[in-house]
């Protein structure tokens, strides 16, 4: 399983608003994201993003993706 760690990459450094992140987006990766994605970001783990936005959001927060995606393997039932 995938859990979405956005928020806390975001407060780790300190960033605790999505005007805040868009703001760091624009100035560091040149990216522009409208309210309702940086919206979507903050509230809910993404379903598929592209490796635009990625690669953004990496550049802007100084981070790579294993920080804002942390795989859990599912656990096995025993006898299963």
């Amino acid at each position: 399983m995938l859990v979405w760690m956005l928020r806390k990459v975001m407060a780790d450094r300190q960033i605790w608003t999505g005007a805040a992140l868009a703001r760091l987006l624009r100035e560091k990766a040149d990216y522009n994201l409208t309210p309702a994605s940086i919206s979507a970001l903050l509230t809910h783990q993404p379903k598929q993003m592209k490796a635009e936005t990625l690669d953004a959001l990496c550049t802007a927060l100084e981070c790579t993706p294993n920080d804002l995606w942390v795989y859990t393997p599912p656990h096995k039932v025993k006898g299963a």
